[in-house]
């Protein structure tokens, strides 16, 4: 009779139900972070290259950034598939290209969607990502498309709330209004609609 208890316990405990794929999936969230564009340092990487600019230690101080406000909705899509939508706002001076920089800062408001490749699902605390998507950009009445790429990790705390942070290097679709540049971002991620997958 204990043998039996014991094998009927162990087939409820490792039933589909009980350990369901769904609570691999990233439930709803809604995050909101701290933001960095980069336009000095992506300029120059292309006027010489990346192993230069590392090894010359080129890489942009905080001083040469200008910092933003990004809202960010993240989806889970499958175990390892994440979509995330982004909405960020900054004052820059963006360099344009082929147009004379105006020497002060406006507002650069830029939105993307991305798909988040991570290597683990959310039975984990820690997981890196890759992401790749499609961006639009307004700056001064200019309207532009980007290609944002990057990569970023996602520490989880108790499947509420997440810690993000990710970089971007945002590569121009309309060569004529947008820029190379990086967006880095650290932000608080909240699970909304109930938590954890049905």
């Amino acid at each position: 009779m204990k043998k039996l208890l014991a094998v009927a316990l162990l087939a409820c405990t490792f039933t589909p139900d009980a350990f369901s794929q769904d609570n691999e999936i990233r439930p709803r969230a809604i995050g909101i972070s701290f933001t960095l564009h980069d336009f000095t340092t992506a300029q120059r990487i292309r006027s010489s290259s990346l192993s230069a600019v590392l090894r010359d230690d080129r890489i942009a101080k905080f001083k040469e950034m200008s910092p933003g406000i990004a809202v960010t909705y993240f989806q889970g899509l499958k175990k390892h598939i994440d979509f995330a939508g982004t909405l960020s706002g900054s004052f820059v001076d963006y360099p344009l290209p082929d147009k004379q920089t105006s020497g002060g800062d406006n507002f650069l408001l830029e939105g993307d969607a991305s798909i988040n490749l991570k290597m683990f699902s959310e039975k984990y605390w820690f997981t890196p990502y890759l992401s790749a998507g499609v961006g639009v950009s307004k700056y001064k009445g200019y309207w532009g498309a980007f290609v944002p790429l990057g990569g970023g990790i996602k520490v989880n705390f108790f499947d509420e709330a997440a810690l993000f942070i990710n970089t971007q290097y945002r590569v121009p679709v309309t060569n004529e209004t947008t820029n190379y540049h990086f967006m880095s971002s650290i932000g608080i991620a909240g699970v909304i609609g109930g938590g954890k997958n049905k």
